[in-house]
């Protein structure tokens, strides 16, 4: 390995702690405002140009993210200031692979201490290796990015199909007013008769890394969106008990309960086609919705995460220790159903939209784990870059 050397974290880049603003100091724009945790919101005035790395100091300890555009940095998270001549990206990857969690030196709420990070040996290597493994890694984020772009887009187009289709009875039933001709009103317990939700094995599901993954309110955020970092797992015979919230192909998942008091988010998900995996089951924080025979699982899907919708279930869950929406509540939200032939004819549009969101989901996850997986090996110079390229480029 003559192209690395033995040295510190600090001697090779410095990290800063990032700038404090509140939400009520920002300004509409389009410059990222990095917290702990990512993204967190928007302002008009950026305090670091890109690229840039930022990581988690506080609350999310360590958790890395790249930016390609000029960004503000939260005063929750650590900011590299100075690449001293290395390349960013593998900056990115690099600090990635490193555990920060051991460098804790909050009393009850985690923090990171950038002079404990400084010191710490690594084994680093030369701007050329840099850059080739930056760039085998890049692509496969790369091209991860670009099928996130065609799910965002797919959904898009659906979800303006409905809209063009639909719309009309939607703001009808939410206004209690008259719906145009063929249309029927229907409480969303009839419109889908089955509505359940899942449960965890007795004493939770802390102690299990493997098994049948559970899938909780924490995950859910979108079509074709799933964030993996949260699963938890049942052990297979628990989930071969069970009857209740195991999750089919095309099922409707809806959050229902937790967060802060007073406050109810609620989230719809549509699973299949094997994403976000082959076989899985719901807590007792999700719905697991099937609709009926008279409209569709797209149609449920983009009735009930539309604004009038989740503004209701929204109103429905709030002033609560625990907010939510139970049981009655959502099963009595309104469903305006269209004729046969306009269910028909949207089916026809969404269904091949939300085929492909999910297979570009699919294949993102792949992706991401054979990312992963060369990663660590990259990182310590166990693999070469030379057989890390031949692997990639089968997947790219």
């Amino acid at each position: 390995m003559a192209d690395w050397r033995q040295t510190t974290v600090g001697d090779v880049m410095t990290l800063q702690r990032g700038f404090d603003i509140t939400k009520s100091q920002q300004n509409p724009g389009d410059v990222p405002v990095v917290s702990s945790g990512g993204i967190s919101s928007f302002h008009d005035t950026a305090m670091v140009s890109s690229p840039g790395v930022v990581m988690g100091r506080k609350g999310t300890l360590g958790k890395v993210f790249y930016l390609d555009r000029d960004y503000w940095p939260h005063d929750t998270t650590l900011w590299v200031k100075d690449f001293k001549g290395n390349d960013p990206r593998f900056v990115y990857y690099f600090l990635g692979t490193l555990n920060f969690l051991g460098m804790d030196v909050g009393s009850s709420n985690p923090t990171l201490n950038r002079n404990h990070v400084h010191p710490v040996p690594i084994v680093w290597p030369s701007l050329s290796v840099q850059q080739s493994i930056s760039g085998i890694l890049g692509a496969l984020d790369d091209k991860i990015a670009v099928n996130e772009h065609i799910a965002v887009t797919a959904d898009a187009l659906a979800r303006a199909a409905f809209s063009a289709r639909f719309q009309a009875g939607l703001d009808m039933v939410s206004r209690g007013r008259p719906l145009p001709g063929g249309w029927r009103a229907a409480a969303l317990g009839e419109a889908a008769p089955t509505i359940e939700s899942g449960r965890r094995p007795k004493g939770g599901v802390a102690g299990f890394s493997e098994g049948v993954p559970s899938v909780g309110a924490e995950s859910i955020s979108g079509l074709a969106k799933f964030d993996y970092s949260k699963t938890k797992y049942v052990p297979r015979e628990f989930f071969a008990s069970l009857k209740k919230g195991v999750v089919r192909d095309r099922d409707i998942l809806v959050y229902k309960d937790g967060g802060r008091p007073g406050e109810f988010n609620p989230k719809v998900t549509l699973f299949g086609s094997g994403f976000p995996y082959g076989e899985l089951c719901i807590n007792e924080h999700v719905y697991r919705v099937r609709m009926g025979a008279e409209t569709s699982q797209a149609f449920g899907f983009y009735w009930l995460s539309s604004i009038p919708v989740m503004d209701e279930m929204r109103k429905l869950g709030t002033g609560v220790a625990i907010p939510g929406i139970n049981s009655i509540a959502f099963k009595s939200l309104p469903v305006a159903i269209p004729p046969a032939s306009e269910i028909e004819a949207f089916g026809c549009q969404a269904d091949v939209l939300i085929d492909r969101a999910l297979i570009a989901a699919n294949e993102s996850k792949a992706l991401a784990s054979l990312r992963d997986t060369l990663l660590p090996q990259l990182m310590s110079g166990r693999l070469r870059v030379k057989d890390a390229e031949k692997i990639v480029e089968d997947h790219v």
